[in-house]
């Protein structure tokens, strides 16, 4: 069981996200600003977070900078799970510091899956 905190601003995707993740046997909260996200995030400490590109205050790449620019979240796993679907986007996305990303529409049991997988790997700090 893993705690795991989502920032997605569409309540149909965080529902699904969360129901799947839920369902695995993890805890899950789910936030729909990338600022209420970092906060959580810094409070909660999260096993794992996954980040919307585009959201309201704050988008999911800014929240993943902040992420890793902090000692203690650097080695946090994080999968961006965003509608954007240039390669573009997922370079920048790995750039930024995220250890996956999953393009919307998506299967839960991938995401569950991809989840599982962050979680068993060793954590190393990014960069």
């Amino acid at each position: 069981m893993a705690r795991i905190i989502i920032a997605e601003d569409d309540e149909v995707v965080s529902e699904i996200v969360r129901d799947a993740l839920t369902d695995a046997g993890h805890v899950v909260g789910v936030l729909d600003d990338g600022s209420d996200a970092l906060q959580a995030i810094k409070v909660k400490k999260p096993d794992l977070v996954i980040l919307d590109c585009n959201m309201p205050a704050m988008n999911g790449l800014l929240v993943l900078r902040e992420i890793r620019n902090r000692a203690e979240f650097s080695g946090m796993p994080v999968l961006v799970l965003t509608g954007r679907q240039s390669s573009r986007d997922v370079e920048l996305a790995y750039s930024q510091g995220a250890d996956d990303y999953m393009k919307k529409p998506f299967d839960p049991e991938e995401l569950v899956f991809r989840v599982d997988e962050l979680l068993s790997k060793p954590r190393t700090p990014w960069r």
